[in-house]
């Protein structure tokens, strides 16, 4: 194989989609960022035109990957469920990238191969169990144990988003109830400032967390409630995997000054000690570029083997 070629690598999630174009040295050629289409036909549309455009700007492109969200079978190569973009759920996704892409195609669950940027590029790096929860609209999973993407028996594992943390909490799309993805979401944090603050004043979660930083009470008091949420959920990954490090992303922990203190005070509290002092718990360092690197890089590992 020639070493010199280069791999592109696209993020898809319920709202934006995110790609770019790596060389073998895995120095990013082109990126960019647009609005997830609505559903199949613009999403298939707007991944054709990008395609043509990353591969006028990269000579030799010679595989590329692809994230989605939701619960992907490897053996079927469909979204089996996805809560946050069901437009993508149950169709045999490899065909339908095969006749827009003339190189070889791997397809994932989205956190899955945003995890393997991070261990591949980024704080993972030289660890062999690690797991990336990624925070913003909703709550993405990626493990790695023993140097390699964990998914489980049926290729659905990974979904800590998905697991209840408040038995009195709200209804989650996935339509159980007081997942942690609904308790530490983007549109909690808003949802909740709304609720102590009493007002129907429309905020983002970007709002709040300027709040915060002017000394809001209120939006503070959000911010830590959040966090022990998460807490919880770290928790739970802390007492099962054990593993070495855990990397918290995404939008929402740009406001890790209030949300980081309390959320690994409440994973220290609900871990068993031993555990939670063999784990480093810190901020993943890809940012938003994780899921289209681990993608690129997905591509780059498989067509190696």
């Amino acid at each position: 194989m020639n070493n010199s070629g280069m791999f592109v690598g696209f993020d898809i999630g319920g709202t934006t989609l995110k790609y770019g174009l790596l060389d073998s040295d895995h120095t990013i050629i082109q990126h960019g960022i647009e609005e997830t289409p609505e559903n199949i036909e613009g999403l298939m549309q707007l991944l054709g035109s990008l395609w043509k455009d990353l591969t006028q700007q990269g000579q030799n492109v010679q595989a590329a990957g692809f994230g989605f969200p939701g619960i992907f079978s490897q053996k079927e190569q469909r979204i089996k469920q996805s809560p946050n973009f069901p437009p993508v759920e149950d169709i045999d996704l490899h065909i339908k990238l095969a006749q827009l892409v003339d190189v070889p195609l791997w397809i994932d669950n989205e956190a899955n191969l945003a995890a393997f940027g991070e261990f591949k590029l980024g704080k993972g790096l030289g660890t062999s169990d690690m797991v990336l929860l990624t925070i913003g609209s909703g709550i993405g999973t990626g493990i790695i144990l023993n140097g390699k993407i964990w998914r489980g028996n049926c290729g659905f594992a990974g979904e800590l988003g998905h697991s209840p943390v408040n038995p009195s909490g709200s209804i989650c799309k996935c339509g159980n109830q007081g997942c942690l993805e609904t308790e530490v979401s983007a549109s909690k944090i808003v949802a909740s400032y709304q609720e102590i603050a009493r007002t129907q004043d429309k905020f983002s979660a970007e709002d709040i967390h300027r709040k915060a930083q002017a000394g809001d009470n209120i939006a503070i008091q959000v911010f830590t409630q959040t966090a022990r949420f998460l807490g919880i959920g770290i928790a739970i990954l802390i007492n099962l995997l054990n593993p070495e490090k855990i990397l918290l992303g995404g939008g929402v922990m740009e406001a890790s000054h209030f949300i980081f203190p309390p959320a690994i005070e409440e994973a220290r509290r609900r871990s068993f000690r031993p555990a939670f002092e063999c784990c480093v718990i810190e901020g993943a360092s890809l940012g938003n570029q994780a899921g289209f690197i681990g993608a690129a890089m997905w591509a780059k590992h498989n067509l190696r083997f």
